[in-house]
Parts: C-alpha cells; sequence; structure tokens
C-alpha cells in the first residue's frame, strides 16, 4: 500500500516513547516528561492538544510551572507534525529558540530492503550484554551529549533489548571498526511500524559508510518481523540526506524548541 500523508502522520502520532523511570505529567492537553538525570535532555514536552478556545501562551505558562516543580533546568518542546496551528509561534513568543529541526522520513517496506551499500570494514553487533551496553551508550554520549547511565540502569537495559530482539520488538545496534565503538542505532517494532531511532556515527568515523550499515541491519530486522513502514526521524544536514538516498520520503518537518523557565515578570 503506497504510503500517504495522513497515514505516516497517524504513525508519528502514535510514536512517544517514554522510560519506565521518568516523572510523567500528563492531562487532557498535554504531556511532560521529566527524564532520568543522563538524558541530553532532561524534560520534554511531547505533546500538546490544547482545548477548545484555549490561550496558548496561557498553557505554555501552565507547562512552564509544571516543569519548575519536577526540577528540570531547561525544557524542550517539540512541534511535531500534529501540532496545533499557532504554537510554533507562541513557542517564539515564549522566548523558545529552535535548538533541532528533523525531517520526518517514512519508507514502504514492501519492496524489501533498498540497497543501501553500507560500510564493508563495519561490524554490528546487537546490543545484549553489559558491555555492548556500555559502547552504545558511548556513542551516544559522544555524538547527542548527557551522560553515561549507572552500572545496573546499563546492565537492565541490556537484558532488555537482548529479549526484545529475540522476541521480535526491536532492539539496538552497536557499530564498531576496529573493536572501537563508532555507530549505533535503535528499532522498535510496533505493529506494522518499524520506528528507527538514536541513528548516530561519531564524528572521527564519519563518510565511510557506518551510518548505512546500521540502517541496512534495522531494515532487514524490520522485513524479518513484518513491518510495512520503516518511519524516522532524521537531521536535516546529516542523516537527512543519506535517508533521501535510500528511498525515505519526506512528509513534513519537526522542531525542538528550548524554553526559558526564568519567571517572565
Amino acid at each position: 500500500m503506497p504510503l500517504t500523508a495522513e497515514s505516516v502522520s497517524a504513525a508519528f502520532d502514535r510514536w512517544i516513547w517514554i522510560p519506565e523511570d521518568a516523572t510523567v505529567i500528563e492531562t487532557d492537553e498535554y504531556l511532560l516528561v521529566r527524564f532520568p538525570d543522563w538524558f541530553f535532555r532532561p524534560a520534554e514536552l511531547l505533546r500538546l492538544r490544547p482545548a477548545a478556545g484555549r490561550d496558548l501562551l496561557a498553557l505554555l505558562e501552565e507547562i512552564l510551572e509544571q516543569a519548575r516543580a519536577i526540577g528540570t533546568p531547561r525544557l524542550s518542546a517539540w512541534v511535531r507534525l500534529d501540532a496545533p496551528v499557532g504554537l510554533e509561534a507562541a513557542l517564539v513568543a515564549r522566548g523558545g529558540i529552535c535548538e533541532e529541526t528533523v525531517d520526518a522520513f517514512a519508507l514502504d517496506l514492501s519492496g524489501g530492503v533498498p540497497d543501501l551499500n553500507p560500510a564493508g570494514g563495519a561490524e554490528l553487533r546487537w546490543m545484549s550484554d553489559l558491555s555492548t551496553a556500555r559502547d552504545e551508550h558511548r556513542v551516544e554520549v559522544e555524538v547527542f551529549g548527557g551522560s553515561m547511565p549507572p552500572e545496573d540502569r546499563l546492565a537492565r537495559d541490556a537484558e532488555t533489548e537482548a529479549r526484545d530482539h529475540r522476541e521480535g520488538r526491536g532492539g539496538r545496534i552497536v557499530a564498531y571498526l576496529d573493536g572501537e565503538p563508532v555507530g549505533c542505532g535503535g528499532i522498535v517494532i510496533a505493529g506494522q511500524d518499524a520506528r528507527l531511532w538514536g541513528g548516530a556515527v561519531v564524528e572521527r568515523a564519519r563518510g565511510r559508510g557506518i551510518y548505512r550499515a546500521v540502517l541496512a541491519a534495522r531494515l532487514a530486522y524490520a522485513v524479518e518481523q513484518g513491518a510495512a513502514m520503516a518511519l524516522v526521524k532524521g537531521r536535516v544536514d546529516t542523516s537527512g540526506p543519506i535517508l533521501r538516498r535510500a528511498g525515505f520520503e519526506v512528509f513534513g518537518q519537526e522542531r525542538c524548541y528550548l524554553l526559558p523557565l526564568e519567571s517572565q515578570e
């Protein structure tokens, strides 16, 4: 079945991930998440659906008060594909600064895995033990920021990811060059959707096909599990061009705004 703007938007709307140890504030109008301290974004506004007639700036002030109450130093707010009209302008009016723009990509998997010409020298390992969990997080921290989780959390992540991979629910891949971890990427199988996330390559290993290798392995896994569509949010200047060449289509953009939490008095 050909991809449509409606089906892709609905699939992205279903895609929200919250770790089990996060602090969650959810109402009929918004979803606010305070992540564990090692995450590179401490808190995010993941969904906003104002009630009819609701003033967006007033709602944002309520959300910022909640963010202060859960102890976050800053708040990132996503303008998603399904964002209400006027949200971006309201974020800018509140002092929001755009910190990231991503294209929302989708790929029809009915034709199988595209030929990505991945790096021949890369070794790929699915995260399955404490060692690969450490390596995966080291790559994430180097590329995205944040800090390393505690060892017990890494061990728990490794056990969960290994089980999910065996049972067809997804997993995380670590790419190595000469035994050194240089890339990573995750996948979640949700019904017929394959959600690709966290694709990263350290700067010193870029331009050598590592991202393509990790992408190809995740897409092959998705096809094996019977997924019909692959979804990924690609940074405009880095992964975006690779994804376009791989056959992914762009169905819009999402932007993340950093909101100041200081008083506006």
